[in-house]
């Protein structure tokens, strides 16, 4: 049942009442003089919305939270408890010029048959840059037959 609020003409008093709503805009007796009072607008208001299933108070500013953080989208798909917003993929990082440097005599030295992994299999100069990447161990040598 609503809560809502009265005024009492003769001692000027306010005070709520829980009541049906079909009653809610009948007088009721006056807690302190037992005369009829009549509804009144509430004085103090404290409201909530829902907003796609979450309560929302009122002024809305549009955002929502994720984990106690404030986000402007909520969660369409993906892993449950990860937002994009919060938690944020680690950038690439950039190859430093004298990692190209590197690279590129690596690449030079694969032309020539020169390279190989660990287990022996030889690099190609197209497969240097992705070994690098993938933090495979190359070194000079014969490959394997």
């Amino acid at each position: 049942m609503p809560l809502y609020e009265y005024l009492c003409q003769p001692c000027n008093g306010i005070f709520e009442e829980l009541r049906p709503m079909r009653e809610s805009s009948e007088a009721v007796p006056c807690p302190e003089c037992f005369k009829d009072a009549k509804r009144i607008m509430p004085t103090s208001f404290s409201a909530f919305t829902f907003r796609e299933g979450y309560p929302r108070r009122i002024p809305d500013d549009g955002k929502y939270y994720h984990l106690g953080n404030k986000v402007s989208k909520p969660i369409t798909g993906g892993r449950p408890n990860e937002h994009p917003e919060v938690n944020k993929p680690e950038p690439k990082t950039k190859r430093l010029k004298g990692d190209k440097a590197m690279i590129n005599d690596m690449v030079a030295e694969a032309a020539r048959a020169n390279l190989v992994d660990m287990t022996g299999n030889r690099i190609e100069p197209a497969e240097v840059k992705s070994a690098v990447d993938q933090g495979r161990v190359i070194r000079t040598g014969t490959p394997n037959r």
